[in-house]
């Protein structure tokens, strides 16, 4: 219900008022398929920031790998968006929209929405056991977040000079990617998905780090 009903908020305000482009395509259809990789971002990142903290007694009666957490925390994320994803192949289908080839890559798009979550997760995760607070500013960046990504706009009235460095938000390049991938109305986002697939392999890898790091702490400062 999140989805579509932030569907309809945006179709009213962005859509219908003031008019937003939408590259061609019915404007709910085109926030829907960007509100769906953006749930599941959202979702998995915030299960993923809080999944050390929120497993602390088993932390400190039992080893495992605490890798394990963020990681199997982003599987509600999954769940939800695989239900919302049927509504969404409704939705296109009534609006009379025939997905292409390029439906076959929604899995890669995916798993890119999923390392983005995760390589942001891996950070958060770790520095909400020290620092509690963390948790209550999350719901702030999100949002933030959500307007710097183009789930109610189209990344088109971004200057094209300009698109580079706005890819550096890896949800640009998911967005892209699953519009592209759902709708075929633009070319493949070929420039914003290699720029925001680099910028998660290195959060990745330095969220891993710094995680592995500080995961030898947990026990004592939980």
């Amino acid at each position: 219900m999140q989805p579509l009903c932030t569907m309809v908020v945006f179709s009213v305000f962005f859509g219908y008022l003031a008019r937003m482009p939408s590259d061609g395509v019915p404007y709910p259809v085109f926030s829907l398929c960007a509100l769906l990789p953006w749930q599941l971002f959202a979702l998995s990142l915030a299960e993923a920031s809080n999944s050390v903290v929120a497993n602390q007694r088993l932390i400190t009666k039992v080893y495992f790998p605490r890798l394990l957490m963020p990681l199997t925390s982003i599987g509600v994320a999954l769940v939800d968006f695989a239900i919302a994803f049927v509504v969404l192949l409704v939705l296109i289908g009534s609006y009379g929209v025939v997905p292409r080839w390029s439906f076959l890559t929604i899995p890669l798009w995916t798993l890119l929405a999923v390392m983005t979550a995760l390589s942001v997760g891996l950070w958060l995760s770790a520095l909400n056991v020290k620092y509690r607070d963390i948790r209550y500013t999350l719901p702030f960046v999100a949002q933030i977040w959500l307007f710097a990504t183009p789930v109610a706009y189209p990344t088109s009235i971004v200057p094209a000079q300009w698109r580079p460095l706005y890819a550096l938000n890896p949800m640009v390049g998911v967005v892209d990617g699953f519009r592209w991938a759902l709708l075929g109305s633009v070319e493949p986002p070929l420039v914003t998905a290699a720029v925001s697939t680099a910028t998660v392999c290195v959060l990745l890898i330095a969220g891993l780090c710094y995680f592995r790091r500080m995961e030898r702490t947990f026990a004592d400062i939980i």
